[in-house]
C-alpha cells in the first residue's frame, strides 16, 4: 500500500527545508537575507551582485552550516539593518561570530564580521566570499583596486579562466547601467577572485586568502579577527522602488535549430547488479547510450565487464568503458587485459576513455603534476589496446580539470568531461543557478579544443561522484543538502525532474551530441532499491517505486535525435523549457525550475494541445507507476500552464514546425 509522503519528500527527498529567503529594502537597493548571507544585491531591480556570505571551509572543501542566534532585524523607508551571532561547528572546530549588515537608500551596503575561535579550527578558507552574476557581466569592464594601491580597468573573463583572473584585490567596480558604478570594497585580509563557472556556478567569486598560502591552516583558539565587505555607488540612482514583481512567463517555440542530443546514463560499477533486479524498470528508461565505469584503482575487469555486457543487451544501448587506470608509465599494460576481456565476451563498446588516476585529484594551476603517462603516451595506449573504437578525452572530474589541464586535440574523436553543482554551495537556489553556467562551460570547452571535436557530458548529476579536492566525498547521514556529498537527496524528488530538463536543454540548445546522467540505480539512480543510506518514505512502501525524474529521463529518450526547435522564454532563470518535432508531431517538455508557483503562456497553442503534469499532487502515482507519464495527459484548455513548485510538464502541440 503506498502511503501520502510530506510535501517535503516529494519536493527535495527530506524533511529538512530550505530557510526561506527575506526581502529586505532601502529605497531602490534590496537584498535577500538568506540564513546569515545575503543573496542577490539590487539596485532598481538591476543585479549588482549575486550574494555575500561568510563561510568557514573545512580540510575537504566542506562548508560548515551556520547557527544562528539573537537575530535582529530591523526594516525603514530608508534602510534596513541585520544583527545576528553566528556559530560553525564541526569536525574542523568551533568558531563564533558576530555578524553586522546595513543598507540604506544611497545604494550603500555593508556586512561586517567579528569572529573568533572557540577551539583550534582546521580549515582551507574562512571569511567573506563575494559574489558577481555571471550573466550581464561576463566580458564586460571591471575596474580592479589593488592592495597596494593600484587600479586597473580590465574585463569579467569571458571565457571560462582556469586561473584567477585577478589577485591582491582590495576593490572591484562595474557598471550597473549606464553612468552609476558600483564598488565593492573587502577589508580583513587578500583576496582574490576565480572564476566560479569552472565548477558551474553562475558567478565570479572573490573569496578571502589567496590560494598561494598554504591550506589547509589553523586558526588558532581565541585569536580574533575582523572582516568586512562594503558596496558603494557612484552615479544617480535611478528613480522607483526596489521592488521586482514577477512578470508573466510567455513563452513561444520557432524554428529547427540542430538535433536533440542523445540521452544517456551513467552506470558505477557495483550498481550494474542492481539494475538487473529491476530490469522490468530499466527499459523504459531507454538510454541511447550507458557510460561504464572501470576503475583499476579498484581492481575491476572480468566481473564488471560481463556486467556490463548484459546491461547492454537488456537496454539495447552502445557502451562506453569509462577507464580510470592506476597512472602507471606502461598505461597499455594497464589495458590489454580489458581489451582482451572485452573481446572474449563479444562486448562492442562504441567508444572508450581513459583517464589516470593522477588526473582525479585537482591540481593547482602552476603547481607541478605527479608523475604519470602523458596525454599522447595514455591515447596511443588506448588506441593500440582497442583498435577502431572511437576514443575520447578530456576529463572524468569535472571541467575544472580539464580547463586547467587542456588536451590534444588531435588524438581524440570526442571531447568529455562531467559537472557536480554543489561543489561550493548545496541549498536549493545556489544548485539550481549552476544551470545558468552550462552554456558558459560549453563555449569555452569549444574555444580551446575546437568547434570540429564532439562534446559529450557526463554523467552529471546532483551528488559527488569523486571530491577531487579533498581525501572522500562529505558523509550526509542527516539526508540534508550537503557540499561534495555522494548522497544528495534532492534525487528522489521533484527537483531532481526540474533540474534535469533544465540541464538536458541548456545542452541541446549549445549543440552537445551527447548528454549523460545519473545511474540506473543507488545515489544517483532513477529507480528505487534499498540501500546503505536512509531514503525517507520510499522505504516505508511496497512494490517497485521510481523517483520522478525517471519518468523525464524516459520521456527525454524517446526525443533523441529530433529536431530541435528554438524555445523563447521572457523567464529563463525560473523555466526551463525544450520543444522538438519527431514524425511530424512537436513535443514540449518545461519544468519550474523555483519552490514557488509559476505560470506560463504559450503562444500559438493548437486546439489539439494536450499536456501532462508531473508535481507534487501527483508525487505517489507517479513513483508507483513507471508508465505514469506515458499517457496523453489532458486538453489544454487555454494558452497558459500553471507549475507548482519544481513541477514538470509535457505538451504536446500533435503539429509540424513547417
Amino acid at each position: 500500500m503506498t502511503t501520502a509522503a510530506p510535501r517535503a519528500i516529494r519536493l527535495c527527498g527530506t524533511e529538512q527545508v530550505d530557510p526561506q529567503l527575506r526581502t529586505l529594502r532601502a529605497g531602490p537597493l534590496s537584498v535577500e537575507f538568506d540564513n546569515g548571507a545575503i543573496r542577490y544585491v539590487r539596485i532598481g531591480g538591476v543585479e549588482v551582485l549575486r550574494g555575500i556570505s561568510f563561510l568557514v571551509r573545512d580540510e575537504n572543501w566542506g562548508t560548515e552550516t551556520p547557527v544562528l542566534d539573537d537575530l535582529q532585524i530591523d526594516e525603514k523607508p530608508d534602510a534596513f539593518s541585520v544583527a545576528y551571532r553566528g556559530t560553525c561547528a564541526g569536525a574542523c572546530g568551533r568558531l563564533v561570530y558576530q555578524a553586522r549588515i546595513a543598507g540604506g537608500s544611497d545604494g550603500a551596503l555593508s556586512f561586517v564580521v567579528e569572529a573568533e575561535p572557540e577551539t583550534d579550527v582546521l580549515t582551507n578558507r574562512t571569511g567573506f566570499v563575494v559574489l558577481h552574476p555571471i550573466e550581464g557581466l561576463a566580458g564586460k569592464p571591471v575596474k580592479v583596486l589593488h592592495e597596494d594601491g593600484r587600479e586597473k580597468l580590465s574585463l569579467f573573463p569571458d571565457y571560462i579562466d582556469p586561473r584567477c583572473p585577478f589577485t591582491d584585490i582590495r576593490a572591484l567596480s562595474h557598471e550597473i547601467v549606464p553612468g552609476i558604478w558600483a564598488t565593492c570594497t573587502m577589508e580583513g585580509d587578500a583576496f582574490e577572485m576565480e572564476d566560479q563557472r569552472n565548477w558551474s556556478d553562475a558567478s565570479y567569486k572573490t573569496y578571502v586568502r589567496p590560494l598561494r598560502r598554504p591550506w589547509p591552516y589553523r586558526l588558532p583558539k581565541g585569536e580574533k579577527f575582523t572582516q568586512a565587505v562594503r558596496l558603494q555607488l557612484l552615479g544617480t540612482l535611478p528613480a522607483g522602488s526596489s521592488k521586482n514583481p514577477d512578470p508573466s512567463i510567455n513563452l513561444t517555440i520557432g524554428r529547427a535549430i540542430g538535433r536533440v542530443p542523445r540521452i544517456g546514463i551513467g552506470v558505477a560499477a557495483d550498481e550494474a547488479k542492481h539494475a538487473f533486479e529491476v530490469a522490468e524498470l530499466i527499459r523504459p528508461l531507454a538510454p541511447q547510450w550507458v557510460v561504464c565505469q572501470v576503475d583499476l584503482r579498484f581492481g575491476h575487469g572480468q566481473d564488471e565487464l560481463e556486467g556490463y555486457t548484459a546491461l547492454a543487451q537488456l537496454t539495447g544501448a552502445g557502451v562506453v568503458l569509462e577507464i580510470i587506470t592506476k597512472g602507471t608509465l606502461d598505461p597499455f599494460g594497464e589495458l590489454a587485459p580489458l581489451a582482451d576481456a572485452v573481446q572474449s565476451l563479444r562486448l562492442n563498446p562504441e567508444a572508450v576513455s581513459v583517464f589516470p588516476a593522477q588526473d582525479m585529484k585537482s591540481v593547482q594551476p602552476g603547481a607541478p603534476w605527479p608523475a604519470m603517462p602523458t596525454f599522447e603516451q595514455n591515447y596511443a595506449a588506448a588506441r593500440r589496446a582497442f583498435p577502431g573504437v572511437p576514443l575520447g578525452g578530456g576529463m572524468a572530474a569535472y571541467f575544472t580539470e580539464l580547463n586547467r589541464k587542456r588536451p590534444p586535440t588531435g588524438a581524440l574523436d570526442y571531447a568529455t568531461f562531467t559537472t557536480c553543482p554543489n561543489v561550493h554551495a548545496a541549498d536549493d537556489v545556489s544548485v539550481m543557478e549552476t544551470l545558468q553556467a552550462i552554456p558558459h562551460l560549453i563555449r569555452s570547452t569549444r574555444a580551446f579544443m575546437g568547434d570540429r571535436l564532439p562534446l559529450r557530458i557526463g554523467p552529471s548529476q546532483l551528488g559527488c561522484r569523486e571530491n577531487p579536492y579533498g581525501k572522500s566525498t562529505a558523509p550526509n547521514e542527516a539526508n540534508g543538502r550537503v557540499c561534495l556529498s555522494r548522497i544528495d537527496p534532492r534525487q528522489r524528488g521533484l527537483f531532481n525532474a526540474a533540474w534535469t530538463v533544465g540541464y538536458f536543454a541548456a545542452c541541446a540548445r549549445e549543440g552537445i551530441e551527447a548528454v549523460a546522467f545519473g545511474d540506473f540505480t543507488g545515489p544517483f539512480g532513477y529507480v528505487y532499491r534499498k540501500a546503505d543510506f536512509v531514503q525517507p518514505w520510499f522505504d516505508e512502501q511496497d512494490g517497485r517505486m521510481v523517483y520522478p525524474a525517471f519518468h523525464v529521463m524516459a520521456g527525454l529518450s524517446k526525443l533523441s535525435g529530433a529536431t530541435l526547435l528554438s524555445v523563447a522564454t521572457s523567464g529563463a532563470d525560473s523555466i526551463a523549457a525544450i520543444a522538438a518535432e519527431k514524425d511530424g508531431r512537436t513535443t514540449l517538455w518545461l519544468s519550474n525550475l523555483t519552490a514557488k508557483k509559476q505560470s506560463v503562456q504559450l503562444s500559438d497553442t493548437p486546439n489539439s494541445a494536450r499536456i501532462a503534469l508531473l508535481a507534487a499532487d501527483q508525487f505517489e502515482r507517479a513513483a508507483a507507476d513507471p508508465n505514469f507519464m506515458e499517457s496523453p495527459g489532458r486538453r489544454l484548455d487555454d494558452q497558459f500552464i500553471s507549475l507548482d513548485a519544481y513541477a514538470v510538464a509535457r505538451v504536446d502541440l500533435h503539429r509540424s514546425s513547417s
